[in-house]
């Protein structure tokens, strides 16, 4: 699997900027597109036939994103806790 472009829908950049989680958040995308996908702890939502991903951004926060060919186009950002 390759990423080469990671794409954010517009209420999830909102709500990135909202809880001031953009620097955490770019520095995910970074690993994520530098191919470190277990730093970014990048995994395939259950269950698997939904083909949802999703990553961490913090301890606190995910990222959920569709996977379209070598593009990760993230949707939803959700407090985990």
């Amino acid at each position: 699997m390759k990423i080469d472009r990671i794409l954010e829908t517009q209420a999830a950049a909102t709500y990135l900027k909202k809880h001031n989680l953009l620097a955490p958040y770019q520095k995910v995308k970074a690993h994520i597109l530098a191919g470190h996908y277990s730093g970014a702890q990048l995994r395939k939502r259950r269950p698997k036939t939904d083909d949802i991903w999703y990553f961490r951004i913090n301890k606190k926060f995910r990222a959920f994103a569709y996977l379209e060919g070598v593009t990760l186009k993230v949707f939803a950002i959700d407090d985990h806790q």
